[in-house]
């Protein structure tokens, strides 16, 4: 206890009301505060003379002595504290923080019980006369630490400010559910609220603010945050947090993620509502409940395939296997889909098996092309991961390298899939024997002199040497050369394996047509050839063999020699301009001496 200070002298009474008098302004009161936490409480100055660095005294009246103040700091005396404040002040968990010239903060680290009482902020007059006030007052009420947290598992309401005692330990495959409970109290009996938090730290960091991102948290009004890259999944009902009865909170994960690793606490704050309004965290716990760590599902994740090599003879039926194997227990909104592709890198999709069980087969495998072949891939019964991929009838464009891809989905709340792991199987080679097709063909022209008007004729022999049944696609191709280019392909006319023929655009605009003259002679006819028809001309013959199944395949191209069609003039053609030209220079001729003849002989009539 401390002695009373010299107050200075009190202003004439009529002073107080005079514009521009000093005033002294503290927080409005009572300011209730628990025991062991810190406070701040400002202290500012205004309408004064004088310098703009004040200076600020800090005084405590006890409620057990009233009328005695006890010095606790100055801005300009460092041995103003008394004895009680002293080792404080000195060890810094006492302090006054200036804010700027005419405004500083008390600052008390860690209060104690006794710090309750009137705080009296106090500035030395540098006016020339004294008015208005000098400082004011503030009652500050320090109450017990009432609040508690509790963790999820059979231990003592935690008192401290840290809960001590080791967490639960979860393990949990990735997609599962992950659900906390913390139980929030306060005995408090003033009136405050309680916001609740729930917070991760990575498995081996310390704990504090800098290392506990938040999750979730329900503020002191009652509403919900969510915190850094956790809203988004709170905002699609991935993540949830509500108030299980009276003093009871529950935080559910519905998909955690590998991310969601590490230690995961409660923080319990209480608020109370000071009288100028403001809101005031007065007490905070923070309570450990689980250790949870997270397998991922791409580290259990394997897919095997066999048999590890297969030789076949073409028309065949190729069948393979591939064998999944994932989480010992795979939660039901994980999904798989499981294809097979064929070649090296980025190979090319045999078919898949979606997420729904729906079977697609790759474009390489249906299209107008080689038609649609009979491909399928099941899940068999009753083994839980294992495929069956079967080719009816295999071709030897199916020979190479096979590999089972399985991935894995999450179902998110919205119905989204989400890729959370992928596997390959190693290759699997498949031989195919096959019989050779041997195709040649040549291309010539019965009439080598073609005549501008006249039909030209381009024929093309085939021969093929196989012993399946080979159907051929014969198409006509010329080569147009533009400016120094090397000479470009357009396609002429074609015909397909079905004997349908499709004819393209001639440079001419002429006619053209299409038939077949001998077992294996095809012809092409251009009409009334124009010079714009001259080029050089071949055929292209594809080979198809035609499987069981119905599909086609490719069994090679060739590409016959090249023939120039040149349309040559006719011996008219090659008169007639002459022809022309003579005629309109004799008719030329006749009119000039016509006219001269004529212009003599009017001269002369004149003259007579």
């Amino acid at each position: 206890m401390g002695f009373p200070r010299t107050l200075t002298p009190s202003p004439p009474p009529f002073s107080a009301g005079l514009c521009g008098a000093r005033e002294v302004h503290l927080p409005p009161g009572p300011l209730f505060r628990v025991e062991g936490t810190a406070i701040s409480i400002p202290c500012s100055v205004s309408e004064y003379e004088g310098p703009t660095l004040q200076h600020f005294e800090w005084f405590l009246y006890r409620p057990t002595a009233p009328e005695i103040s006890i010095g606790m700091i100055s801005t300009r005396d460092s041995s103003f504290p008394y004895a009680v404040f002293g080792p404080r002040v000195q060890s810094g968990e006492v302090s006054v923080q200036r804010l700027r010239g005419d405004a500083v903060e008390l600052r008390i680290a860690r209060l104690r019980a006794e710090d309750a009482g009137v705080y009296e902020c106090y500035t030395p007059t540098t006016d020339s006369m004294y008015h208005g006030n000098y400082s004011s007052k503030v009652v500050l009420k320090v109450i017990p630490d009432m609040l508690g947290v509790l963790a999820p598992t059979p231990r003592p309401l935690l008192r401290g400010r840290m809960a001590g005692t080791s967490p639960l330990q979860l393990s949990l495959s990735e997609g599962q559910e992950l659900q906390l409970t913390c139980t929030a109290q306060s005995q408090t009996q003033q009136h405050t609220h309680l916001s609740v938090s729930f917070g991760v730290s990575a498995p081996d960091a310390p704990v504090g603010r800098q290392t506990l991102q938040e999750v979730v948290g329900v503020r002191r009004d009652f509403t919900v945050e969510a915190g850094g890259h956790f809203a988004e999944r709170y905002r699609s009902g991935e993540l949830s947090v509500a108030k299980a009865g009276g003093e009871q909170y529950k935080l559910a994960i519905g998909r955690v993620r590998p991310g969601d690793a590490g230690t995961y606490h409660c923080t319990v704050g209480e608020w109370i509502q000071d009288p100028d309004g403001s809101w005031q965290l007065i007490a905070e716990k923070r309570a450990a409940l689980a250790q949870v760590t997270v397998q991922s599902i791409a580290s259990q994740l394997a897919v095997s395939a066999s048999p590890p090599e297969v030789r076949l003879s073409a028309g065949d039926a190729l069948e393979l296997l591939c064998n999944l194997s994932g989480p010992a227990a795979p939660a039901p909104h994980v999904a798989y889909a499981v294809s097979w592709e064929v070649g090296e890198g980025d190979g090319l999709l045999v078919a898949q098996l979606d997420t729904d069980g729906v079977a697609i087969v790759g474009e390489s495998y249906a299209n107008s092309q080689v038609g649609r072949r009979q491909v399928s891939l099941q899940k068999l019964t009753p083994a839980p991961g294992a495929y069956r991929l079967r080719i009816e009838s295999a071709q030897p464009g199916d020979a190479g390298t096979y590999r089972c891809v399985a991935r894995a989905y999450v179902h998110s709340p919205d119905a989204q899939l989400r890729e959370v792991a992928n596997s390959r199987s190693q290759g699997l080679k498949v031989h195919m024997k096959s019989e050779a097709v041997v195709v040649q063909a040549y291309a010539w022209l019965p009439v080598p002199a073609t005549y501008r008007g006249d039909t030209a004729e381009l024929l093309c022999n085939i021969s093929v040497e196989s012993t399946q049944a080979v159907h051929v696609a014969v198409s006509w191709w010329v080569e147009v050369t533009v400016g120094e280019e090397e000479p470009q392909g357009r396609m002429v006319a074609s015909l397909s394996r079905e004997g349908v023929a499709e004819l393209g655009q001639r440079a001419s605009g002429g006619d053209m047509s299409l038939d077949k003259v001998g077992p294996q002679c095809h012809r092409l006819r251009l009409h009334g050839v124009e010079p714009s028809d001259e080029g050089r001309y071949h055929c292209a013959v594809t080979s198809w063999v035609r499987y069981p199944d119905r599909s086609w395949y490719n069994a090679g191209a060739v590409k016959s020699n090249s023939v120039a069609v040149y349309p040559y003039a006719r011996a008219m053609d090659t008169l007639f301009i002459p022809l022309i030209v003579g005629i309109a220079s004799a008719l030329f001729t006749g009119i000039a001496i016509l006219a001269t003849i004529t212009c003599c002989f009017m001269r002369r009539l004149r003259k007579r």
